[in-house]
């Protein structure tokens, strides 16, 4: 049985196996142009995760990829309202939290010191992601004629008719089916159904209610399924569930092109489904992250996570702490609960070498069920 579906002709790739376009370090290195041009190379397709890093990297990056491939491939990006707001000043909030949430802020103050740390300013100088800011990404992206243009988090209303003037389609996450009607009546062309499983900002709905549901709502739109996929076995579940393709994130970030810090690696080869906890303690929002000693030392704390952006100046703060000591350990990959079925002896491998295991899987189980129980 060969791996393709009508997603496959849609976006012109060989098999449905897309690399999600995971897109929290400001460097970048979560998808270098390497990783995603090995996906799109083997056939699938490789994105770019561009919410994080600023628009001239996001142009240097596309055309870095356009040298390793002619493959399609896309870049994500997150949308935060389309209005002009005001730039939180870190000092002005750290003020705040101390005014409004005063035990947050005497855990905070304690916490690096007993983590070993030594408190460090903030950084002026590091680009800050507002909605002037995405609008200069988007019209990067469009400028440089992407093929795929992924929104992983915001309203799609005002991008899809931008993106379409250019011949660019449009993929869109959903946590919910009213999510996914959403991003589908606006115009999207592909809507991904992300699961409680997935690493990174995730909605509440596991994927075996979550997939079917989004697919009968927006038929006849292609669904993608996201979240706990790493083998060829979970590429068989979604098509099963009636999803056309898979998006996978937390596979890939132990891929030899990823570009990720090793501690991060080694957090996702040893940690357990359980390691990977959804809190709202490392920015305000919910995302699914290691449970690192920080997460640890927050959950255990007894207050609520502030909302945004207290609970983001907090962690911050810690964060900064940690690099500049060196101890990234203490931080958190975000990362989804597939991680506790990745292994040291399933690290380092290339992207191809995923792409093709995850399709010759698929293809076999599948097999397998036809000859096995169809017409039996």
């Amino acid at each position: 049985m060969k791996l393709h579906t009508p997603l496959c002709d849609l976006l012109g790739i060989d098999v449905p196996i897309i690399q999600a376009g995971m897109g929290w370090d400001k460097e970048g290195m979560t998808t270098p142009p390497e990783l995603v041009a090995a996906v799109s190379n083997a056939g699938g397709l490789g994105c770019i995760g561009g919410s994080s890093i600023r628009p001239e990297v996001i142009r240097e990056r596309i055309r870095a990829v356009r040298k390793l491939t002619d493959r399609p491939f896309g870049v994500d990006i997150t949308l935060p309202k389309m209005e002009d707001v005001k730039i939180p000043d870190p000092d002005e909030v750290h003020k705040e939290i101390e005014e409004k949430y005063p035990a947050h802020a005497k855990f905070t103050t304690e916490l690096i010191p007993k983590l070993g740390l030594m408190p460090q300013p903030p950084d002026r100088k590091s680009w800050v992601k507002t909605p002037a800011a995405t609008r200069e990404q988007l019209k990067v992206i469009l400028e440089e004629n992407v093929p795929i243009l992924i929104i992983g988090l915001g309203d799609t209303a005002e991008v899809v008719p931008l993106a379409h003037e250019r011949g660019t389609m449009v993929m869109a996450l959903a946590g919910a089916v009213k999510h996914a009607l959403s991003h589908a009546r606006k115009g999207a062309d592909v809507i991904i159904a992300q699961g409680y499983e997935a690493g990174g900002h995730t909605g509440t709905i596991g994927n075996f209610p979550l997939i079917p549901q989004i697919v009968d709502a927006v038929k006849p739109k292609p669904v993608v399924a996201a979240g706990g996929i790493a083998d060829g076995r979970g590429v068989a579940a979604a098509l099963a569930l009636g999803a056309l393709g898979v998006w996978c994130g937390t596979a890939f970030l132990v891929s030899r092109e990823c570009g990720i810090n090793p501690v991060y690696k080694r957090q996702i080869l040893k940690g357990s489904s359980e390691d990977f906890v959804r809190t709202a303690y490392t920015s305000g929002h919910f995302a699914r992250h290691y449970r690192s000693d920080v997460i640890k030392a927050w959950i255990n704390s007894g207050p609520d996570a502030m909302p945004t952006p207290y609970q983001g100046n907090a962690m911050d703060e810690i964060r900064r702490a940690a690099e500049a000591a060196d101890r990234v350990e203490l931080l958190h990959v975000p990362a989804g609960q597939v991680a506790g079925m990745l292994s040291e002896e399933k690290s380092a491998r290339p992207a191809k070498e995923i792409v093709n295991r995850m399709v010759d899987e698929a293809s076999q189980i599948l097999n397998d069920i036809r000859s096995r129980y169809v017409g039996a």
